[in-house]
């Protein structure tokens, strides 16, 4: 490839067809929003719905990345897990706050969800454990596996358009509950739409 500039220039983008989005029927929290959104991926034939990148920062404030799998959402939380010993543990330990990146193609869709890093108990680290297959486990024990979840702060949802018109519905969370608001992703600016009275 003689050229990768213009290769990736001529590449095709927003080639999914995103759903219909009713912006008028949005629950007051982001969870429920975020189940129906994968929910619609898996129905559609999203492979690995489920699969998201896990940003977090090691002590010298680089950031580092990688791709894994979650494991519940509710409303403590979005939950992932992995080995003590492990390089995200590490750096979670030095600075417990995360970022998670779901990208659903076919649907043009994102979420982001952003917050502090909280570890589970020892009985739900093991019960995760114990709920994996004989081959993914392997000689890992009980007290080296680590289930953590993002205490969410911030948490987006974006709906890509052709015309760039994209839609960003952001909950942010505020004392009491959270604050939600549809955002222009061109602009940056907050709609006229104001879909949550606290906004």
């Amino acid at each position: 490839m003689s050229d990768i500039r213009e290769w990736l220039r001529a590449q095709p983008s927003l080639t999914g067809a995103a759903p219909t989005l009713d912006l008028a029927e949005l629950p007051e929290d982001p969870e429920p929003l975020f189940v129906d959104w994968i929910g619609e991926a898996a129905e559609s034939g999203v492979a690995e719905p489920h699969t998201a990148t896990l940003a977090t920062v090691d002590g010298d404030g680089i950031p580092d990345a990688r791709t894994l799998i979650l494991k519940n959402v509710d409303a403590e939380g979005w939950s992932f897990a992995g080995a003590r010993s492990s390089r995200k543990s590490q750096q979670i330990a030095a600075r417990p706050a995360a970022a998670l990146n779901f990208w659903w193609q076919p649907l043009r869709r994102a979420v982001r969800v952003r917050g502090m890093i909280r570890e589970a108990s020892p009985v739900e680290s093991a019960a995760d454990l114990a709920a994996r297959s004989a081959e993914a486990r392997g000689g890992i024990a009980a007290g080296e596996w680590v289930l953590w979840r993002i205490v969410a702060t911030r948490v987006e949802f974006w709906q890509g358009s052709a015309d760039r018109n994209h839609n960003r519905i952001i909950y942010r969370r505020a004392e009491g509950g959270w604050q939600r608001t549809v955002m222009g992703s061109i602009t940056g600016v907050e709609s006229d739409q104001i879909v949550d009275g606290r906004a």
